[in-house]
């Protein structure tokens, strides 16, 4: 397996810290990202209190996706227009996998947001036109990536994207959570299926108390 040095913006969040926790875990260099360097360190150190022999530290946002060779936007969609865009000349020529899902809650619950670009994926790469986008990771449930679980394998990591090579690196950095490859799920527009499919999942957990996952069949 190839070892990346790989930047998770966002890292802080519940979503971007246990992604990171599981790709250190597997031997990768990880740098958590955050508008605050103080807080990004200090979530490192906690993922460093799991994975002693893992190599995890924090920074700012510029700093952490500067220095990487795999940059993850792991951010909320509020904001990420703009973050994506003062982050352009450290994403430029890069794979960045996006696993941003925009949105909305109401007295109904989750729904997914009309996105003018047509996904968060695809407006990161109309933003940084040279960066790889892929769009993976969307649907790993936060807790239960944070779990002592080995694997999540009752789950499949979905990738879409327009860049072949870009596209293998999230299937391979899949392994780390499922054991397995991630799905090839299709070209970078597939992102506006992907993203609001979590609202679906959000509902049954709330309607079932449970933690579920999409696993792809027939495979």
């Amino acid at each position: 397996m190839t070892s990346y040095d790989i930047a998770v913006i966002g890292g802080t969040g519940p979503q971007g810290r246990g992604l990171a926790y599981r790709w250190a875990r597997h031997g990768h260099r990880v740098v958590l990202g955050s508008r605050s360097a103080e807080r990004a360190a200090e979530a490192a150190a906690e993922i460093a209190a799991r994975v002693p022999d893992g190599s995890v530290s924090g920074l700012g946002n510029a700093d952490a996706a500067a220095g990487a060779d795999v940059v993850v936007l792991a951010v909320p969609y509020d904001g990420h227009d703009d973050l994506v865009a003062s982050l352009a000349g450290q994403l430029a020529g890069k794979t960045v996998i996006s696993c941003v899902n925009p949105l909305g809650f109401d007295k109904q619950g989750p729904y997914g947001l009309d996105v003018p670009g047509g996904s968060a994926a695809e407006t990161a790469a109309a933003l940084v036109p040279s960066a790889r986008v892929v769009g993976a990771f969307h649907h790993v449930s936060a807790p239960s990536l944070w779990s002592d679980a080995e694997y999540l394998d009752h789950e499949d990591v979905l990738v879409c994207g327009d860049d072949a090579e870009a596209k293998a690196v999230a299937v391979e950095l899949a392994r780390a959570v499922t054991s397995r490859d991630g799905v090839d799920a299709g070209r970078l527009r597939i992102a506006r299926q992907l993203e609001p499919w979590t609202a679906v999942l959000i509902s049954i957990n709330k309607r079932y108390k449970i933690r579920s996952g999409t696993r792809i069949s027939g495979l």
